[in-house]
């Protein structure tokens, strides 16, 4: 079948090398793509968001599959779209509606839907501009650290946890009478602070049955050591050694299917993928936050580790038959290091020629921000490559990794040194199995 990729970052480069080496796949189209995904279909120049346009394109290629890669086209309602467009409601798509997209476009409703289906996470309140005396007040007698949420989509960079009750105030007005995540901002969740470790688990569900994938652990902060402001991701590794049976049982007993019943008891058909963003306190795994699509770059060391026919799963998950396809994975453990633009997430030049690229033979290259200028692979955006390497162990898995990073460079590149290295003192008990 032909099949269609919305987004271009490195997650659709990975959905896009996993996709094309299926059988099930006659022609792969990625709209817009980068240069990494221009190797392995055909780049369109529709933007995510032209749900018009991808619907022409839909029918003018005989697409028989869309994925969609990103949260904003989700939240905007492309699903819904499709469902009530009739020359294209027929088509497989995979993603949820905008109702359930809100599981990641509105971190209140996320906080009401887990506190109502008893789903562990934090304790919180909510507050927008009428309210700013009374969340001052609130935020005056919670605990040090606390957490500060904008409650709408803001490129992975709305959660500031704050150090003292004054930075707190600071930032509470800052997101609410000062705009500081634009339309996201206009409600802020105030948020008990959870000491543990971070681990994202992902989800992929036909509404029904399930698979839970392998899991992954990101580095959101800029700097060495969880350091400075947050990212889009500048790192990845899988599997997480602490994520072992037991750990797993908990997951999935307690969130995993307590999530996907509560989608069906509010009446919310969702097929696609749910990412947990958990924390691990004190071997109990609670919900830091819910994505309704794949993690970036997680996916970068998620798909690799799958070794069942991506297309399948996919297609058996917009189908409804998702009970019927094993999921396999490799053993093996695998790490991915970002290598981003000179000054990210702050401003940063763009049209750079990155260079070492053809000497890259072992591991894999993920796109995010790139593009061709003529002949030359240049840089287009903050995050630019994922280098992704396996491993028997987690610390092979790094090593390989950043022996690629070292042979690639670009005029101001900068990456983080240490990922991976918080969990190598971790013994390498994961055990991860497919899921019926």
């Amino acid at each position: 079948m032909n099949i269609l990729i919305l987004g271009s970052g490195g997650r659709e480069h990975a959905f896009a090398l996993k996709i094309s080496q299926s059988p099930n796949c006659d022609k792969l189209f990625i709209a817009p793509g980068n240069a990494g995904t221009a190797a392995l279909g055909e780049n369109v120049d529709i933007k995510p968001t032209a749900f018009p346009e991808i619907g022409d394109f839909v029918v003018q290629n005989e697409v028989g599959l869309v994925i969609v890669g990103p949260e904003v086209p989700l939240a905007l309602g492309i699903k819904d779209y499709f469902e009530q467009r009739e020359d294209i409601r027929d088509v497989p798509l995979v993603g949820p509606s905008k109702i359930g997209a809100q599981l990641e476009s509105s971190k209140d409703f996320a906080k009401r839907f887990m506190l109502k289906y008893g789903i562990p996470t934090a304790g919180y309140t909510t507050f927008d501009h009428t309210q700013i005396q009374e969340g001052l007040e609130y935020i005056q007698r919670q605990q040090i650290p606390v957490v500060l949420k904008a409650d709408g989509l803001a490129a992975g960079k709305g959660v500031i946890i704050c150090k003292s009750q004054h930075e707190a105030c600071t930032v509470f007005k800052e997101m609410l009478l000062e705009s500081k995540f634009g339309q996201a901002g206009t409600k802020v969740v105030v948020e008990e602070f959870l000491e543990g470790i971070e681990i994202s688990v992902f989800v992929l569900t036909d509404g029904n049955s399930y698979k839970i994938l392998p899991s992954a652990k990101d580095y959101k902060r800029i700097g060495e050591n969880d350091t400075g402001p947050n990212t889009g991701g500048m790192g990845a590794v899988s599997p997480v050694p602490f994520a072992d049976l037991e750990f797993m049982d908990k997951v999935e007993t307690r969130i995993v299917i307590p999530t996907i019943d509560g989608l069906k008891a509010e009446g919310i058909e969702y097929r696609g993928f749910i990412f947990l963003g958990l924390i691990n306190v004190k071997n109990e795994p609670m919900v830091i936050e819910y994505n309704a699509r794949m993690g970036d770059p997680e996916t970068q060391v998620v798909f690799p580790r799958i070794s069942s026919d991506l297309v399948e799963m996919l297609w058996s998950t917009a189908k409804g038959t998702l009970d019927q396809v094993q999921l396999e994975l490799d053993s093996r453990s695998a790490c991915t290091v970002v290598m981003v633009s000179g000054g990210y997430p702050g401003k940063y030049e763009k049209g750079i020629p990155i260079n070492g690229l053809d000497k890259v033979s072992d591991n894999m290259v993920f796109h995010a921000g790139t593009r061709y200028l003529q002949d030359q692979v240049v840089t287009n955006g903050g995050r630019v490559l994922a280098i992704t390497a396996y491993g028997e162990h987690p610390v092979e898995a790094v090593k390989s990794a950043y022996q690629t990073v070292h042979g690639i460079n670009w005029k101001d590149v900068y990456y983080r040194t240490d990922i991976g290295q918080d969990l190598l003192q971790w013994p390498n008990k994961a055990v991860e199995t497919s899921s019926e």
